[in-house]
């Protein structure tokens, strides 16, 4: 396993593509979201600690740059302590957008943004100011330029947990089979990956759904909680939940699906990374670097 780990990372990091998604398969409907060109955004805002009050928070925003979509480009931003609205989203917007460009060769007509690390008090501010960044960086990038944007805030911090009702919907591991779609649950057993919660439990006007993506391999799995602040793509609630499921698929370092799309995990990763890059050998950042030195793109 570990070696197999290590292969799908050399290939990903040379350019290679581990998985796709197959959008003409007879397993699963075709979804229109590919019919267009289609640019997916990942975008997380990593903290300093508890007790840290100066260093600077950390945007990372990632852009698919194929039409799999299995590669990606990256960018990264220092901004104020504890800012979670990313602060340059524009001008990174654009860098991404020609990214996107440059190996396409055609701009996107769809943007659809996976923001993760939002809580729900922060949602009309991120939303505010993130969705006009967006739309501004498009203007910039060509007068007229107005492909439709879906933004969605992924959370995984939440304290509700799902279970089988019935004991034919359970795999081996006593986990719910793929595929199957709940509004009710017991105390019977983990939920596996496909189960989809988006009745019940869930706001009566808003569009939001619960999603198990990943199968449990150790304790109690908790599914992400997708909510959906902005679409202009009229995504029907089970394309969206059905695309959501795709990205969790396409996660280049193992060849199970994880807990939240692809970009969203990627943004996360490259956050982090980036806060490691900029300590110093105490721990304590380094708020002296050079900003060209953190504020670059990279290819993954």
């Amino acid at each position: 396993m570990n070696l197999a780990q290590l292969c799908l990372k050399i290939n990903s990091k040379m350019g290679g593509t581990n998985n796709v998604i197959d959008n003409n398969n007879k397993v699963t409907r075709p979804l229109n979201v590919f019919k267009e060109p289609v640019i997916f955004l990942g975008a997380d805002v990593t903290h300093p600690g508890v007790g840290d009050k100066s260093s600077p928070s950390i945007a990372a925003i990632v852009g698919s740059i194929d039409e799999v979509p299995s590669r990606y480009s990256a960018c990264v931003r220092i901004q104020g302590h504890r800012v979670e609205v990313i602060e340059d989203l524009e001008n990174v917007t654009v860098e991404l957008l020609k990214q996107f460009y440059r190996h396409m060769k055609v701009k996107p007509r769809k943007i659809i943004m996976f923001r993760d690390g939002v809580s729900e008090g922060q949602f009309q501010q991120v939303l505010f100011h993130e969705m006009s960044a967006i739309q501004k960086a498009c203007i910039k990038l060509e007068k007229g330029y107005e492909p439709g944007i879906t933004f969605v805030v992924v959370q995984k911090r939440h304290k509700a947990k799902f279970f089988p009702v019935n004991k034919n919907d359970e795999d081996r591991s006593g986990n719910v089979s793929a595929g199957t779609t709940i509004d009710t649950a017991d105390r019977s057993g983990n939920v596996s990956a496909g189960t989809t919660i988006d009745t019940v439990v869930c706001h009566p006007t808003e569009f939001d759904y619960y999603q198990y993506s990943h199968s449990g391999i150790q304790g109690t799995s908790r599914p992400a909680h997708y909510h959906v602040l902005w679409d202009d793509n009229n995504f029907s609630a089970d394309e969206l939940q059905a695309l959501s499921f795709m990205l969790c698929h396409l996660y280049v370092r193992c060849t199970r699906s994880v807990s939240i799309p692809a970009p969203a995990y990627y943004a996360h990763h490259v956050a982090f990374r980036s806060r490691s890059h900029l300590q110093n050998e105490e721990g304590r950042m380094a708020v002296n670097v050079p900003v060209q030195l953190i504020c670059r793109e990279l290819d993954m």
